[in-house]
């Protein structure tokens, strides 16, 4: 199992613009085969940094995701909205609990 943080740092005047898409997006990037789980956090200081976590059964599940027309689609739209450029991180559990 793998886990995604991807930080997106938006124009100020784009967060509603973001939740728009995150939202009509959400159901289908769940849908995505070895998708375990999505959530959508918001930064407490600011309203213009988000992050996308999300839970893959393996690697290669994340990135046939990353490579399937809806992420392009999706990920233009998003793309044009950011302030800076977007950093992720793919993380394996070492502890839990």
């Amino acid at each position: 199992m793998i886990k995604r943080i991807v930080k997106l740092t938006l124009r100020e005047d784009a967060a509603a613009d973001f939740v728009a898409i995150f939202e009509a997006s959400k159901a289908t990037i769940r849908s995505f085969k070895g998708c375990r789980h999505v959530e959508l956090w918001r930064q407490c200081d600011t309203s213009a940094v988000f992050f996308t976590y999300s839970v893959w059964a393996a690697p290669e599940y994340l990135e046939a995701y990353r490579q399937s027309e809806f992420f392009r689609l999706t990920w233009s739209k998003t793309k044009a909205l950011f302030a800076a450029k977007a950093e992720a991180w793919s993380v394996d559990v070492v502890d839990q609990g």
